[in-house]
């Protein structure tokens, strides 16, 4: 058996909002998680319970009040807006409910939008556009504007975004929210071979039936991680 490498250990995380004057809201309370290269993670939990915002510490969009931060063997804790633009960028593929693409651009063009911040010329973003979109299956629609697209083949070119970085981590905040079952199916069914072929996947969603596609799935309730499983077996004690 290969050794498992942690890609993300995170320790005693605490997230806190202030509310008032001398009141703040607790949205993670102590958060013990550590997710190793190739794992396929689903995080649930209810309203309020703290996925969004676990999200947003995972996707490097915001930093721990307490706690560290451990990805790739870097605690990126306390990193400037810059730093972690610099993980976003070169570490994370986000895939989002709202797809974020820009509408009046075509398909190829969204996919390049991270290899301009990264400083990629022209010609390897063309190459490795076209190749992303290869991957997803919709290479066809490179000249296509997005907003002149299915929503599940929009979704696809958010997946290709994500991908043409090699990210370490495809990061999906409900990435079928806004598609109909079948076309939900078809894009986990994807996400799932994408972790078959070794990306690490973290989706974050309230559907039972997307989380089921995850061979680990974590279960939040009031900033507190209360379950943590894998193909029924439980993990960490929890």
């Amino acid at each position: 058996m290969p050794k498992k490498i942690p890609l993300i250990e995170l320790s005693n995380i605490v997230k806190e909002y202030p509310i008032g004057d001398n009141e703040v809201y607790r949205a993670l309370d102590g958060i013990d998680l550590t997710i190793h290269e190739g794992e396929f993670v689903a995080i649930m939990g209810p309203s309020g319970s703290g996925k969004s915002t676990l999200m947003h510490i995972l996707g490097a969009l915001d930093i721990p009040t307490k706690g560290n931060f451990i990805l790739k063997k870097k605690n990126i804790s306390s990193y400037t807006e810059d730093q972690l633009a610099e993980i976003r960028n070169r570490e994370i593929g986000f895939v989002f409910q709202s797809f974020n693409l820009l509408p009046r651009t075509t398909v190829q063009k969204n996919v390049e939008k991270p290899m301009i911040y990264a400083g990629i010329s022209q010609k390897e973003r063309t190459e490795r556009a076209l190749a992303a979109l290869e991957k997803v299956g919709i290479a066809e629609k490179a000249g296509n504007l997005s907003n002149r697209i299915s929503g599940g083949q929009i979704q696809r070119v958010a997946i290709a975004r994500a991908l043409v970085m090699n990210p370490s981590i495809i990061l999906a905040d409900e990435p079928t929210g806004n598609l109909d079952s079948k076309t939900s199916h078809e894009i986990m069914k994807f996400i799932e071979e994408l972790n078959n072929d070794g990306k690490t996947i973290i989706i974050i969603t309230h559907e039972h039936d997307i989380a089921a596609f995850a061979k680990r799935v974590i279960k939040l309730v009031d900033g507190k991680i209360v379950s943590d499983r894998e193909n029924g077996k439980k993990l960490n004690g929890i």
